[in-house]
């Protein structure tokens, strides 16, 4: 491998779902590039016209941007290069090392039995046919494999895995109706966008063996191939519908943020030490491709859901509550002016417990309840006549906090259960229930902080008020 410039690519095609393989893909090429100071590439793989719908790129490109890896250069589409690719079709022929291949569907299909019957790939009869004896009818084009000898594909990851060229067959370059197939168009393109690192899936292993060929007939300079292990279920097996998501735009919905998956993804088959949560600047600093082990990665829910925790501490309250507010429309609920600065005000005190923000939008649900709320019949049950003659003098005992804040509120409350002689268990749970109306809250200083001053008191007041 030449100096050149560091320059890595992903080139997913559309499917209407950027699986998280692909994502850990463009996840590594990113890493890659910006550790050695290159670039990040993006080609769509766009030939299937029926399935490269605007909608299905659009996908590729929401999930990229939803992860935060924005290429360096405008992305590349391969349909649009199709000239480019029948111009190297016939330069490789007119090299001698592709030929014009006449056999008919029905002859094909005859060779083909033949060649499993002798144990051998197929050989058509015009790869050595002289050009003068070309009949004038529909052909396709195929590489002229060498037949004896070995092809090395020089993994970074895997190491050379040897390929002999007795197994490959003559690859088709062009189909009969005009159009370039897959390994050759990638070839080209990787070429043309001077392409130095190809890093993919371990299941493009086999094409790395053909497409080195093409490289070695156009006297082109082959790229470092970087093939990574496929990711697997927590079963082990090879991942599947059955397994849960698959999909980024899944992972999204289902309350985990980009940091996370970025965090979480990097540690599908490469590691730094024992740091199981990092940054992207250390994700960075210390990525080499050399260092991807080699055997699959398994995809570990508790994992994910710790290290997504831990970015729900530390992400800023309002980014946070924006998303909240996302969440709150996709289930159709109504969203009121003042919501989300209420939301903000609230996560801090209930988002240690969440895993997703699905959980944090559970969380704070308290809040977001209107007066007088309908509380459940436990607790009702607690509001027995000491219990409300308790409650009364709390909330008397509250009138008189200065600063609404959790430690005041705090020290307010045990002076409270200090001067009635009780612990702080016996007017407790029912307060925690007069202020969320039964549902999960955080601890009573901390839900009143969230509530406010206002909210808090007007809670407690509906319910002394309710009929014993």
């Amino acid at each position: 491998m030449s100096d050149r410039p560091v320059r890595t690519r992903i080139a997913p095609s559309p499917t209407g779902m950027m699986h998280i393989g692909t994502a850990r893909t463009a996840l590594f090429n990113w890493l890659f590039a910006r550790h050695t100071g290159g670039a990040f590439l993006v080609r769509v793989e766009d030939t299937d016209r029926e399935r490269s719908t605007e909608a299905a790129v659009q996908v590729i490109f929401d999930g990229l941007n939803w992860l935060g890896m924005t290429p360096d250069e405008p992305p590349v589409f391969q349909y649009a290069r199709a000239d480019r690719h029948r111009e190297v079709v016939a330069e490789l022929v007119a090299r001698g090392q592709a030929y014009r291949d006449y056999m008919t569907a029905d002859e094909l299909e005859i060779e083909r039995e033949r060649a499993r019957a002798e144990g051998r790939v197929v050989r058509s009869a015009w790869r050595d046919a002289d050009p003068s004896t070309w009949p004038d009818r529909p052909y396709a084009v195929r590489l002229k494999s060498p037949l004896e000898g070995d092809t090395v594909v020089a993994d970074a990851i895997k190491g050379d895995v040897r390929f002999q060229n007795s197994t490959l067959d003559d690859l088709i370059l062009l189909r009969s109706d005009g159009n370039p197939t897959y390994n050759l168009a990638v070839v080209v393109d990787d070429h043309d966008m001077a392409i130095t690192h190809v890093i993919r899936g371990d299941d493009h292993l086999n094409n790395a063996a053909r497409q080195t060929i093409i490289y070695q007939a156009m006297d082109w300079e082959i790229p470092v191939w970087a093939h990574l292990p496929m990711i697997h279920g927590p079963d082990g097996a090879k991942l599947s519908k059955r397994h849960g998501s698959q999909a980024v735009g899944e992972f999204d919905e289902m309350g985990y943020l980009p940091e996370t998956l970025r965090n979480y993804l990097a540690k599908l088959g490469w590691g730094h030490g024992d740091d199981e949560i990092f940054s992207d600047a250390q994700a960075i600093a210390w990525f080499d491709i050399k260092d991807v082990v080699s055997a699959p990665a398994r995809l570990d829910w508790a994992k994910l859901n710790h290290i997504n925790n831990h970015y729900i501490r530390e992400a800023d309250p309002a980014r946070l509550a924006g998303l909240v507010i996302e969440i709150l429309k996709r289930r159709g609920e109504v969203v009121r002016q003042g919501d989300e600065t209420l939301i903000t005000r609230t996560i801090p005190f209930v988002r240690d417990g969440a895993k997703t923000t699905l959980e944090l939008t559970d969380a704070v649900a308290f809040v977001l309840k209107s007066r007088p709320l309908a509380l459940p019949e436990k607790a009702l049950s607690q509001l027995t006549d000491e219990t409300r003659a308790r409650l009364g003098r709390l909330r008397g005992a509250l009138t008189q906090v200065a600063d609404w804040n959790v430690p005041s509120l705090e020290l307010a409350i045990r002076a409270f259960a200090e001067s009635d002689g009780v612990g702080i268990g016996k007017f407790g749970a029912p307060l925690r229930s007069v202020l969320s109306g039964g549902a999960p809250a955080p601890d009573l200083a901390g839900a009143l902080t969230a509530l406010g001053r206002d909210e808090s008191l007007g809670r407690i007041d509906d319910a002394l008020s309710l009929p014993a």
